[in-house]
């Protein structure tokens, strides 16, 4: 297999921003902590998908508009 990480980008601070809400408001409206919203927006912490998908849920977009694989790692010579 090729190297290569998987790190979840993610668009959360921005769609945030769109409600203009704090990192609080977020955590309250999806039942985690504000520090776990921080932690997210920094990449430091990836989201289960059910968090991933109630995030989603909240700002009233598909998963793929907040979260995104940055990398992927394929076998060699696959055509992905």
């Amino acid at each position: 297999m090729r190297k290569g990480g998987k790190r979840v980008k993610n668009r959360v601070k921005e769609l945030r921003a769109r409600y203009d809400w704090t990192q609080e408001d977020l955590a309250r409206r999806t039942g985690i902590t504000r520090q776990t919203v921080g932690l997210i927006e920094k990449g430091d912490y990836s989201p289960s998908v059910l968090l991933a998908l109630k995030m989603a849920h909240v700002f009233g977009v598909p998963v793929e508009e907040v979260f995104q694989l940055e990398t992927h790692e394929y076998p060699e010579g696959g055509d992905r």
